[in-house]
């Protein structure tokens, strides 16, 4: 007999820890495993700011999926359409070729992508912190703009660029902010034409509390160690229009700035809509099992699954985190295999373990199963916390090492120079364009069967 096929979407928290306990618990005369997934690596999403400030090298965050999974087969592109009906996902290549790949049961982890809005300017001139290639270009721009203010005789030109606006107070903008805000206040020291006091950060968000998540004493303990730092953060306010030059906020403000990051949010992968399935929120609508209920053999986790939280019950949805979607792969690998043999499946329960914020430095505001922190005891458990998140003794031994490194030896601030002279756009690290409608996936799915 053929052996079942089994195809996982997207190599992030979710789509690895499915993957790698599908091996442990599948021989490989069971089925053949395959995961698309456009890198070879799991990306530690949570340490993308300290990327971004330099703290760690690029690699240092990028699990290798190659190290992790013996077995797996990986294609190297990304999905951009599913046809329940004939059982196809369409994936385009990295290489821009489209194929077929056809499956028995089908595991949808493709993640999220960066929400954005209908202001004008925003998707031309902002930047996201999304993709590890996203990081690496915002540590690139702003030692850029750090160079070009203390090289020109401009007041202007030098002001705006050293006018940073970091929009949305989540955890991802809120980090991003204050690692960044110590990279330029660091390398301030070896510009003698520049005076640190010219440079300002400025974090915004609509909504009337920052991280509401953390409750209000450590929300207002890390606003006070944001503006203790000098970064003006404004709350109950939003973006109207964003230029090469200037960015308006909703409060009529106008800000000569030339770096704008886009952290308000995320939503849920574009190839959702290729699907004919109910959603929430954007998010596929799944069982506790986290099957989709319209298509027979299809399961859905992560951040593109509105999975329903039973810890928290009275029809709340897990929160797209790390935590959730790690957890969440190893059940529905229990439940793939459970399917397989006939078996009933398994509802997905997890207790939140709490929260961790690295502001950089000693600073950190944690909540692990519900002690609030603040200061060096909070820091430490964050970032104790992220070196047992990470899957292989390697990854946590890279990062460790780059910790100590930063702390010690500081940083050179140098930049890498790409993409210098063409400023990159949020559609060109996200691909969101890439997609196909559900009309074009099924032509797509039939021409390629009928090729194949």
């Amino acid at each position: 007999m053929e052996r079942p096929r089994i195809l996982i979407v997207g190599g992030g928290f979710a789509g690895l820890e499915c993957a790698r306990r599908l091996e442990r618990k599948l021989s490989p005369s069971e089925a053949e495993i395959t995961l698309v997934t456009p890198f070879s690596y799991q990306l530690y999403l949570p340490l993308l700011p300290h990327v971004a400030a330099g703290v760690l090298t690029p690699q240092s965050v990028a699990v290798s999926l190659r190290r992790s999974l013996r077995r797996t087969h990986i294609v190297p592109g990304g999905a951009i359409g599913v046809d329940p009906a004939s059982r196809v996902c369409v994936v385009r290549k990295v290489t821009d070729e489209v194929i077929a790949q056809k499956y028995d049961i089908l595991v949808l982890a493709p993640g999220s992508v960066t929400r954005t809005f209908d202001i004008p300017g925003l998707t031309d001139y902002a930047r996201g912190m999304k993709t590890l290639a996203e990081a690496a270009y915002v540590r690139d721009h702003v030692i850029a703009q750090l160079d070009l203010a203390s090289a020109t005789l401009d007041q202007r030109e030098r002001e705006s660029r050293l006018q940073f606006v970091v929009v949305g107070g989540g955890y991802a903008g809120t980090e991003t902010a204050a690692c960044l805000q110590r990279l330029t206040t660091a390398a301030a020291r070896r510009y003698p034409r520049l005076d640190a006091s010219q440079i300002k950060w400025h974090l915004i968000d609509i909504a009337p509390k920052l991280m509401p998540e953390l409750g209000d004493p450590l929300g207002t303990a890390a606003l006070e160690v944001l503006r203790e730092r000098g970064i003006e953060v404004s709350l109950g306010v939003s973006v109207a229009e964003v230029g090469a030059e200037t960015v308006k906020f909703t409060d009529g403000r106008v800000l000569p700035c030339r770096t704008l990051i886009w952290t308000a949010g995320v939503a849920a992968s574009p190839l959702i809509g290729t699907l004919d399935a109910e959603t929430v929120r954007g998010r596929l609508a799944v069982t506790a099992e986290m099957r989709v209920p319209q298509f027979e053999g299809v399961f859905a986790l992560g951040d593109a699954a509105a999975v329903p939280d039973l810890a928290k019950g009275d029809g709340a949805v897990c929160p797209p985190t790390a935590q959730h979607s790690a957890r969440q792969g190893r059940v529905v690998a229990d439940n793939v295999i459970a399917s397989l043999h006939n078996q009933p499946l398994e509802p997905y329960y997890h207790k939140d373990l709490g929260l961790v914020v690295d502001l950089g430095g000693k600073d950190a505001v944690s909540k692990p199963i519900g002690v609030e922190l603040r200061g060096v005891p909070a820091q430490l458990v964050a970032r104790g916390y992220h070196l047992m998140a990470m899957r292989t003794n390697v990854a946590k031994l890279r990062v460790g090492a780059n910790w100590l490194m930063n702390a010690t030896a500081g940083d050179d601030f140098v930049r890498i120079g790409f993409l210098a002279r063409q400023p990159a756009r949020l559609q060109d690290f996200e691909y969101t364009d890439a997609y196909l409608s559900r009309d074009q996936v099924r032509a797509h799915a039939q021409s390629l069967l009928a090729k194949g």
